[in-house]
């Protein structure tokens, strides 16, 4: 089945509609708002915020007892609350969301509020609830960003992504449903040699504009095709998206060599919703009609602006279940400059990775992941890894291997581990058949159990 754009767009319009949620006139709004001045635009989300605390005053108590305790209850009625005066309620975590959350969320949110549960692939995850006016919000931010890329609502677009293997009948059905709206789903949870050659082939008789999903998922297809020696005729292919964990460069050298087409990473979160995007020319573009992002340092102080630090997101759009200043644990550094593309939209500088994407040496000494990967992709034989920091002191690698693996490769990853963390580091490298994805169906190749926030207060200190 392959409809015209426009016929596809029609049924989603339709979907949508149907299901009460605001899509098309929230994409239609966005569209729009991006050309505002930078100014323009915080006023855009002052009002939405306004809107939003108040909202969180009369539905959820958790919030409520928040806003006056920082007294701005009176603010709040009258839609008087500036974005610098957010800076006056305390941040929330995820602990908070978990532990609070009937005084959370808002069960009579117009359209309905539904239960989602985060994949917790940094060990804790969170049900939340969420509505009508997000869902829309998430997929209208989304065709707005495909649009950057020459890619129409409604066009042709594959996913990477988690399906089951065997349909039942209600899978059926969401299978039809996917084809109505040009969209294939090819799952991201069972790849497996076969299972790629079948993907590429699928992919060749679609001739989606847009392919979507995980890093590292996208990137072993890509990897699969260039050893199976593919080359891959999609002509109609105009940008491939990656989502949900770090692109790493060789990750994006490699899927922007064999798809031929540039590669976009997006920047959000089940929880937080669709947050960023990135633009032709590089720049990531935030979101700003639906989030306000703070970057605050350890001490939960703002930053100097183009300095990292980590991402506080409101969500504006989250009235189901307010997140409100919440602790994403991503690392991010904002950008002082201009969109190029002549967006009023935010730029964000640099995602670095979630806070457990970096790894400690025992003196303290804080890197990026990149730093650990490094090691594990120049030693021979490696097809895949993946590095678990237990301690300072302690790190288990796990490795399937390839041709050209042996002892020299072995002590390749040892030394090389060493010579980043210390000499004194355990190394427990373990040869394995396969690494699964974590439950959400992501790839991390790293993953450090060392509480950073304590590493971050004591070097601050």
């Amino acid at each position: 089945m392959n409809l015209p754009a426009w016929l596809a767009r029609g049924i989603y319009r339709a979907q949508e509609a149907a299901m009460r949620r605001p899509t098309f006139a929230m994409l239609a709004e966005i569209e729009r708002t991006q050309w505002l001045s930078r100014t323009d635009i915080e006023a855009y989300q002052a009002r939405r915020l306004n809107r939003l605390l108040a909202s969180a005053l009369t539905h959820s108590p958790w919030h409520a007892e928040r806003l006056r305790a920082a007294g701005l209850e009176a603010a709040v009625r009258e839609y008087a609350v500036g974005l610098a005066d957010l800076s006056r309620l305390p941040t929330m975590s995820k602990r908070d969301a978990r532990e609070n959350a009937e005084r959370l969320v808002w069960r009579g949110v117009p359209g309905g509020a539904f239960p989602y549960t985060t994949g917790g692939s940094s060990g804790e995850p969170l049900i939340f609830h969420f509505g009508r006016e997000r869902q829309a919000s998430d997929a209208a931010g989304r065709m707005r960003a495909r649009h950057w890329w020459g890619v129409e609502p409604g066009a042709r677009e594959a996913y990477l992504w988690g399906a089951p293997v065997e349909l039942n009948k209600t899978d059926r059905i969401k299978t039809l449903r996917d084809r109505l709206v040009n969209q294939m789903v090819l799952n991201a949870f069972a790849m497996s040699p076969a299972r790629m050659d079948a993907y590429l082939d699928a992919l060749v008789a679609w001739q989606p504009h847009c392919l979507y999903g995980y890093a590292s998922s996208i990137a072993l297809l890509a990897a699969h095709a260039e050893a199976r020696g593919r080359t891959l005729r999609l002509p109609a292919l105009r940008v491939v998206c990656t989502t949900g964990e770090p692109l790493y460069p060789h990750q994006r050298e490699l899927i922007g060599r064999v798809f031929d087409v540039p590669v976009a990473n997006e920047f959000g979160s089940r929880d937080i919703g669709f947050t960023a995007h990135e633009a032709p020319g590089g720049q990531i573009l935030l979101m700003s009609e639906s989030h306000i992002v703070e970057v605050l340092d350890a001490a939960g102080e703002a930053v100097t602006p183009g300095e990292a630090g980590e991402a506080v997101i409101t969500g504006l759009t989250s009235t189901a279940q307010p997140f409100i200043r919440y602790r994403t644990g991503d690392v991010v550094r904002m950008s002082t400059q201009p969109a190029t593309g002549g967006q009023g939209l935010h730029v964000i500088a640099e995602v670095s990775g979630r806070q457990t994407d970096f790894v400690v040496a025992a003196d303290g000494r804080m890197m990026h992941a990149l730093a650990v990967i490094y090691v594990l992709r120049a030693a021979a034989g490696i097809a895949r890894f993946k590095c678990i920091q237990h301690t300072p002191l302690h790190m288990e690698v796990l490795v399937v291997p390839a041709a050209g693996w042996g002892e020299a490769g072995r002590l390749a990853v040892i030394d090389g581990l060493r010579a980043r963390l210390g000499e004194a580091l355990t190394v427990d490298l373990r040869v394995v058949d396969d690494i699964p994805p974590e439950a959400s169906g992501k790839h991390r190749y790293v993953v450090s159990h060392v509480p950073l926030a304590d590493v971050l207060k004591h070097a601050a200190a």
